[in-house]
């Protein structure tokens, strides 16, 4: 069990890319930097929001590297790292702590589905494997892996590195609850932070959502730690047409992208194949909610 605690609100770092597909590494040292500007307390890299299905083995050293020496020594780092076979998740695993990762966010193996059995077999495997905390990702909308809280609470207990689970299986409320009423194991939010505030009150101790609203997440983040339930509903009120634009099955990235780039975080809202982009009316859509939501400011 690691010292120190990670706890707050971890962007899922989105991935940028030039135009014809390449990565972009200025738009993204300068999204880094913004992030850590708006308050994250840490980064989650190469999760769906990142695009990490269309990286490659080298593109996510280069990038994890770059990000290391962006973001400095002591700022979080939590790098997904599941794969299809427990020796692939092993061998990623390691790669991602050599490189700088300070705690590793798994997916259950999903191509080839397992049993609680294999399912703890995987996660020891990696657990084994690296002296960093490991974060279960509980997904099973992306992954049809169902993982009730009695089995991620016992992974939590009987796997040495397993330390968090990012609960994402709705409803997360209650199974929020029955982590935090079993124990053995700490969780984070997901899903574009849809339920913060009520995860909040059920006991995770954080959040992982896109990159484009940080600022207004981390003064929820804030008002909830500080025990201002009002401000906290007053500044999700606000947000809450765009998280829920943003929840749109494959539209979401594009959309964080499209937000960065017109703030000129990013140079270009590129995402890879088979990322879907939303359409022209959309980005109209889009540019309302965003011009809204800064008129409430």
């Amino acid at each position: 069990m690691p010292t120190k605690l990670l706890r707050g609100v971890f962007p899922i770092l989105n991935t940028t890319f030039h135009p014809d597909g390449s990565l972009d590494l200025d738009s993204q040292t300068n999204l880094v930097r913004h992030l850590i500007a708006q308050g994250a307390h840490g980064l989650g890299l190469f999760g769906n929001a990142s695009e990490g299905y269309t990286l490659s083995d080298a593109e996510r050293t280069q990038l994890l590297r770059l990000i290391r020496d962006t973001a400095g020594p002591e700022f979080p780092l939590i790098s997904s790292t599941g794969a299809s076979g427990t020796q692939a998740a092993v061998d990623l695993s390691r790669a991602a702590q050599d490189n700088g990762a300070d705690a590793l966010m798994v997916l259950p193996p999903s191509f080839m589905k397992t049993d609680a059995d294999g399912l703890l077999y995987y996660y020891e495997a990696i657990s084994k494997a690296v002296s960093i905390p490991i974060m279960v990702q509980d997904a099973p909308l992306m992954t049809q892996v169902i993982m009730p809280a009695p089995l991620l609470c016992r992974m939590g207990r009987e796997i040495e590195n397993v330390v968090y689970a990012k609960v994402e299986a709705p409803p997360t409320c209650p199974k929020i609850s029955a982590v935090s009423k079993t124990g053995g194991i700490e969780s984070f939010g997901g899903l574009n932070c849809n339920f913060i505030i009520e995860e909040y009150a059920r006991g995770a101790i954080g959040q992982m959502p896109g990159s484009d609203m940080i600022g207004h997440i981390v003064k929820i983040w804030n008002a909830l730690e500080s025990g201002d339930l009002d401000l906290a509903w007053r500044i999700f009120a606000r947000i809450l047409p765009l998280i829920r634009f943003e929840l749109q099955p494959g539209l979401g990235v594009s959309a964080m992208k499209q937000n960065l780039h017109r703030a000129g975080v990013i140079a270009s809202p590129a995402v890879r194949h088979p990322t879907g982009s939303i359409d022209a009316k959309g980005r109209e859509e889009l540019d309302y909610l965003v011009d809204w939501i800064q008129a409430q400011d």
